[in-house]
Order: structure tokens, then sequence, then C-alpha cells
């Protein structure tokens, strides 16, 4: 059996589509799916619970990670996957995960941007982040890990962290790493500039308290350093055509670190970009 957790604060807009696609072909007993709702004040619970078969866990206090650890304590199968509230993945692509699973440990999907209806700099910053080699071959920016039993052994209990997806890819080499292109993860942007650059402070917050947490030895695996000329070397030299494109990032990823660097710890808060959970209904 395949347990499915998925950590959902303030998420009624998007979670029951998350929750059919699962569900839409799946078999009786095939999923074990937990919703933790953690610090809801909207109708993510009632939304939840009105699926068949969804345990829900109702945490009176928002925190990703210790909704992940409450998924996890009350979880009973493996493989175990961990996906965001407003991911959509279907039936087939859980399956094709788990039969990754068989020759490693971790496993994700491919990754596809919506950036449909956005204004001209969220889409220039997408074209160089999204063609990035580091979102190639890491776990983190899909909304969606998949552990054997064996990786999941990797580590304890998720740290006090937000920036979970790299905390996972951190335990796994690059060869540990499966990745099922056959499927992807349809990431919603964020719908403003001011909303992206929000959604980067919290990104670049996180990561760097994650850093620091590996300094201080409180991670106890080497987490992925920042390579900041990687947009510049890897994707603007090789794609002259994108340079203003390149304008568009460099400014958007500059005013993030300056926001973040007065915003102080960035590791605390579960702040986040909303626009990108509207319902597109």
């Amino acid at each position: 059996m395949t347990s499915i957790v998925i950590a959902a604060h303030n998420e009624a807009a998007v979670i029951g589509r998350c929750l059919d696609a699962l569900l839409s072909d799946a078999r009786p007993g095939e999923f074990d799916i937990i919703v933790v709702a953690n610090g809801c004040t909207d109708d993510t619970v009632a939304v939840a619970r009105s699926r068949p078969g969804v345990r829900v866990i109702d945490l009176a206090t928002a925190g990703k990670s210790p909704a992940l650890n409450a998924g996890d304590e009350a979880a009973v199968g493996f493989p175990r996957i961990y996906l965001d509230a407003d991911v959509v993945l279907t039936t087939a692509a859980v399956r094709s995960l788990t039969a990754a699973l068989e020759s490693a440990p971790a496993a994700t999907v491919g990754r596809e941007l919506d950036v449909s209806g956005r204004p001209l700099p969220v889409r220039a910053y997408y074209a160089i982040h999204g063609r990035l080699p580091v979102l190639r071959d890491g776990l983190f920016g899909r909304g969606v890990v998949a552990l054997s039993e064996k990786g999941r052994a990797r580590f304890g209990r998720f740290p006090d962290l937000v920036a979970d997806d790299l905390f996972l890819d951190s335990q796994f080499a690059r060869e540990e790493k499966a990745h099922v292109t056959a499927y992807t993860s349809k990431v919603a942007t964020p719908r403003r500039t001011g909303d992206l650059i929000r959604r980067l402070v919290r990104v670049r917050g996180g990561n760097a308290a994650m850093r620091a947490a590996a300094a201080r030895g409180e991670v106890t695996v080497p987490v992925r350093s920042a390579d900041r000329s990687s947009w510049l070397r890897d994707v603007v030299l090789p794609r002259p055509w994108l340079a203003p494109a390149a304008l568009c990032y460099v400014a958007i990823t500059v005013l993030a670190a300056v926001a973040a660097k007065r915003a102080g710890d960035g590791g605390a808060a579960w702040g986040r970009d909303e626009s990108s959970r509207q319902s597109d209904s």
C-alpha cells in the first residue's frame, strides 16, 4: 500500500482536485491518503473528509514540518509520497513513481510550469528559471517526492524548517534519484510579480535557514549549495536570445534577496504566494 502524505494549510480551493486526481482510478486499498490540515481557517478539512477513503488529521497550529511528521506517524504503508495540496497527480503517475522506487530510493516526476495569463516579468523569470540544470536533477520544485522504505529510513523526523524539499533532496546522491518523465507536476506560477517576489523570499529564507542548520550540525547531511551564476553560464550564454528575459530574472532575484535578508529568519514562518492557489473554476 502506497501512503501519500499531504500537508494542507488553507487549501480548500485546490485540495479537492488534488484528491480527485489521486483517486480517479485507484483500486480499493491501493493508496493510504492522509491529509494533515494544519491551522486551517477555511473548509480544507470538510473538503478532504468528503472524499471517500481519505484520512484527515486536523492540527490546530500551522506548520508544514509538524504536519509532515504527523502524517508520517499516521501512515501505514510504503512507498511514501509527500505531495503538495495544490499539485495534481494522477493515479497512473503514482503507480509509475512506485515502480521507479524499485531501483532507486527516491523519485519524482517531471515539471510543467503554468505561466498562462501571467504578466511579462513573471513569464520572463520562469523562462530562465525553468531552464536551470538544478531543476532537472533535484527533487524540489515539483511538490512531489516519493521515497522507498529504505529511502525513508535515511532520516528521522522532518526538522522544523521551511525547506522540506531541499532537506529531502539532500538525503540522496544524484544517481539515487529517479525521474519519471512520462508524468509531470503542473506547477502554478504566481499570478502577479509581487507574489513571485514573496514566494522567492520564502524560498531563499528557507534554504538559507537549512544551510545554516547544516553548518551548525543540526542537519547531518550535506546540503546542496546555491549556484548563483548558473542562470548565465548554463542558460543565457548558450541561448543569447534569452538576454532580455535574463534582465527581469536578475532584477527579481536581487529584489527577493534583499527582501529575504531584511526579513531575517525565513525558516520560521510558512509564508507563501496565495495567488497561485486561486481556484480556476
